[in-house]
């Protein structure tokens, strides 16, 4: 994963298109962050993130980050305590599994769809959308702001 080649191939427009369809059936929330920064533990720099990113404000705790660190040719998937409750470590290592092997072969946009329709189907399951629910979070994908 090339630092410049995955920015190149992230299709903002796919990504929130992505994300907006799986929360439309969910009050689930799902982020894509990306840094511009060297990492050396993608776990603990996306934990970070989702911390930054008032993650944890969601009022079912439902929120998913899927992070990229393009320049350590890494990245993670995580969740906050009431997803992670329901769908345990097995979940994260499923998506980053499927993942993976597009992300070696370029297929950097399709890698982050497929993510979030993952995502987004277990979400639909474990926190169905109910009347009254709010988009909580922004779906742009983030970056660093110090880029």
């Amino acid at each position: 994963m090339q630092a410049k080649d995955f920015l190149d191939a992230l299709d903002d427009d796919v990504v929130v298109k992505a994300i907006a369809d799986a929360e439309k059936r969910t009050s689930g929330e799902i982020r894509v962050f990306v840094t511009h920064k060297p990492v050396k533990d993608a776990v603990l720099a996306a934990r970070q993130h989702f911390l930054e990113l008032g993650m944890t404000k969601t009022e079912a705790r439902n929120g998913v980050l899927i992070f990229f660190a393009p320049k350590s040719r890494s990245f993670a998937v995580i969740g906050d305590k009431g997803v992670h409750e329901k769908c345990g470590q097995h979940f994260w290592e499923h998506v980053t599994g499927k993942m993976t092997p597009l992300l070696k072969e370029g297929k950097f946009a399709e890698a982050v769809v497929l993510a979030v329709k993952e995502i987004g189907e277990v979400l639909a399951k474990e926190f169905p959308w109910k009347a009254g629910d709010r988009n909580e979070l922004p779906n742009q994908v983030a970056r660093d702001k110090d880029k």
